[in-house]
């Protein structure tokens, strides 16, 4: 998949993907506008462009947008190198809501009407990060 920021600056190239998650966090909400709505990535997406800055907003995580129009971009776990690459950035392709994460933390003044998995976040961390919960 190959995709860019709003002002081209940077472009990504990912691995063919068909599924997406959302995430209803506070803290992606308040860096999105919204919930986060990512495509999956491992460790070989590549991004190109220098306009790309990243900021740790945790010890296990790093946020991602481009420097010159302001578009997220990523979120990584530091640990592994996962990415959660913007599902916006791909405008051509094709994908399939699959799940939703901290449903608990999502406010009431909006609702998806898709069939997904949801996980609040205790589970999250239970099924992810185990022993980090």
């Amino acid at each position: 998949m190959k995709g860019n920021c709003l002002c081209g600056a940077v472009e990504v190239t990912a691995n063919d993907a068909r599924d997406i998650g959302l995430c209803h966090c506070s803290m992606c909400r308040q860096w999105t506008g919204g919930p986060f709505f990512a495509v999956h990535c491992d460790d070989k997406v590549r991004f190109d462009g220098d306009a790309l800055k990243t900021f740790r907003s945790s010890e296990w995580a790093e946020r991602a947008f481009c420097g010159t129009c302001g578009s997220t971009l990523y979120y990584r776990l530091v640990p592994n190198g996962e990415y959660f690459v913007s599902a916006g950035l791909f405008q051509d392709h094709d994908f399939t809501l699959a799940s939703q994460i901290f449903i608990d933390e999502k406010p009431a003044f909006y609702e998806l009407a898709n069939d997904t998995e949801k996980l609040t976040g205790q589970q999250v961390f239970e099924r992810f990060a185990p022993g980090d919960a």
